[in-house]
């Protein structure tokens, strides 16, 4: 098959812990639109693309990444023309964010939203 069928992602879940103070930091911190806040889901809007976020309640320990040999790997990546004020942005809110690393000429770094969520962002 030489073309996909599919034409684009349109949204990725996250399981969180707290809805509403997830979806609070979600605007708040990452600056995302939220669109839609209920009991069952909060849909949360990446600037002007078709991309959504979509955090869901839950108790179980899960998280939105996974692990190899032990090791937390981040499964959603974020890109940011102004990632060294992001970064900066991040750790004036408290939020637990590892130092930028630089591979290949592009840097990136990696975060956690309040449920333990690791997340990439890179430019």
């Amino acid at each position: 098959m030489s073309k996909s069928f599919i034409e684009q992602v349109h949204y990725i879940r996250i399981p969180v812990k707290h809805l509403e103070v997830s979806a609070q930091w979600y605007s708040d911190i990452l600056g995302f639109q939220l669109l839609n806040n209920t009991v069952e889901r909060a849909i949360l809007k990446v600037n002007e693309g078709p991309f959504l976020l979509i955090l869901v309640p839950t108790e179980d320990e899960t998280f939105a990444h996974f692990t190899i040999d032990n090791n937390q790997e981040f499964s959603i990546g974020f890109t940011s023309p102004e990632l060294f004020k992001f970064h900066q942005h991040l750790i004036d809110h408290q939020v637990t964010v590892e130092d930028i690393k630089e591979d290949n000429g592009h840097a990136f770094f990696h975060f956690y939203d309040p449920n333990g969520n690791k997340l990439q962002v890179h430019w």
